[in-house]
């Protein structure tokens, strides 16, 4: 089976979020299971030297956009027994950073015709599924349907579709169909790419793949929903048959508390006062009181009304007079960084404020913490609470999208269970269930176990994989 894996960013040569970590991880658990897949990405110029010098250049064509054509170079890194593809074209990829730009359409338009035209270059891999990613990819599913079927090749390839965020669907004028995307009139209609009085690349990608999946069961359903699919809910009910849910995984070597490089002490489930020790060196480097004895809540987050911050905002005085420490990394909206500033301003003692962002220190904090709160509006997977179930920080989530399919709330009756969870978005049920987490916390042979299960479970991409390995089948056999 050959894969060719579309993408906007792949760690470790540059990444964003959390896409940039899937598109890694993935990639190498399929690889494993004997797939034979490649991943194409944008030559970006923050792509660390040591891989830039060790890519070698396969080929040099022209892209046509619109009435100009653009030069492309397509460069080879074998990593960990994948190939990696890498567009080049400097103009649009020599850039401060790879998205945010007034011309994101015409910039990600150019990388989707490169991927399609690239097949013809790839050293005799000639892929039996496109698997695209987001908005920034989406619109090369049409653009194959279209451009390419008179090709007996390229008209066997099946498309898949995997929504990330629904949220971020690549919206665009109309113009851009003709001047860059060489579409007639006819793809500006409903049933086309037409979303209002503007394009949207993500619908042409949902419209036209052989399949669609998102990152989580729950956010599966959620979409086709109003209150969750932006506007899509309707498409995407339409074609159920094709949609799938899958949890993303985590890549546990990498987040690892036994073998993690970043954080001050290693540990396992059967060290967990090694973790205490990482409370307690955490609170010294961030200029907290050093106490071991009181729950430390911790946040690694964007800054963003999604991810919950407005539910914060109305009872963080409540917070503050429980006995804790919270701990805040993250960027993003200014009226969130204000209100974490002046909450710190006033209550030093019990808030560290981390307004940047900080790799070492966010694993610091996994490690550290007790609890890792992650309140969001919605969350398509979320990677932050499997991280803090890995390192032993027990989440507390909202019931949506992926913290629904990973995080299972405390059940004293049955003692089951690996976190804590709220179901409406209303920050009186988050405050509830943060005193709730508190309670249990000073029940130390409950919290112990808590911590050792939630370090034990498998996160790993080992099931997510087999089951992509399972809907690539279905894609390829299906009637």
């Amino acid at each position: 089976m050959k894969i060719l894996y579309a993408v906007s960013e792949a760690y470790p040569f540059i990444k964003t979020g959390g896409l940039g970590d899937v598109a890694y991880a993935l990639p190498k658990a399929l690889c494993k299971l004997g797939v034979d897949i490649s991943v194409i990405l944008p030559k970006y110029s923050e792509v660390p030297l040591k891989y830039l010098e060790n890519m070698i250049k396969i080929a040099e064509f022209n892209i046509q956009l619109g009435w100009r054509s653009q030069c492309c170079g397509l460069y080879k890194l074998e990593e960990e027994g994948i190939s990696f593809y890498f567009i080049d074209n400097e103009y649009y990829f020599k850039r401060a950073k790879p998205y945010g730009d007034l011309d994101d359409g015409e910039k990600f338009s150019f990388f989707s015709k490169a991927i399609l035209e690239a097949i013809n270059y790839m050293d005799g891999f000639f892929p039996e599924i496109l698997h695209c990613n987001d908005w920034h990819t989406a619109i090369a599913i049409p653009l194959l349907k279209e451009h390419y079927r008179e090709s007996p090749l390229y008209n066997k390839i099946k498309t898949l579709l995997t929504i990330h965020n629904l949220k971020y669907q690549g919206l665009f004028e109309k113009e851009i169909l003709h001047e860059i995307l060489n579409l007639g009139e006819e793809y500006f209609r409903e049933d086309r790419l037409k979303f209002y009085d503007r394009i949207s690349f993500l619908k042409g990608g949902i419209i036209f793949a052989d399949a669609i999946n998102t990152v989580s069961i729950t956010y599966a359903e959620e979409i086709k929903t109003e209150a969750y699919g932006e506007g899509l809910h309707g498409l995407l009910y339409s074609r159920s048959k094709d949609l799938y849910g899958i949890v993303n995984g985590l890549d546990t070597e990498l987040n690892n508390p036994k073998k993690d490089k970043d954080i001050f002490y290693n540990y396992d489930e059967n060290s967990l006062q090694l973790k205490s020790l990482n409370k307690e060196q955490l609170q010294k480097k961030l200029g907290l009181p050093i106490n071991t004895g009181i729950p430390v809540i911790g946040m690694v987050t964007r800054l963003e009304e999604q991810k919950g911050l407005e539910l914060i905002e109305e009872v963080m005085e409540e917070i503050l007079k429980e006995d804790i420490q919270l701990i805040v990394l993250g960027t993003g909206n200014k009226k969130y960084e204000d209100m974490f500033k002046f909450y710190e301003a006033n209550n030093p003692q019990k808030l560290s404020a981390n307004l940047f962002f900080d790799g070492n220190l966010a694993q610091q904090i996994y490690a550290a913490s007790d609890i890792f709160l992650m309140p969001s509006k919605f969350e398509p997977c979320g990677i932050g609470q499997l991280i803090a179930l890995r390192y032993g920080s027990i989440p507390i989530v909202r019931e949506t999208g992926g913290l629904n399919d990973t995080v299972f709330s405390y059940n004293k009756d049955t003692g089951k269970g690996n976190g804590f969870s709220f179901k409406d978005f209303n920050s009186k049920d988050m405050l509830y269930t943060i005193r709730r987490a508190i309670e249990y916390y000073y029940k130390k042979e409950t919290w112990s176990e808590l911590v050792r299960r939630a370090i034990k479970e498998d996160y790993s991409w080992n099931k997510s994989a087999q089951e992509y390995l399972n809907m690539y089948n279905n894609i390829l056999y299906k009637d």
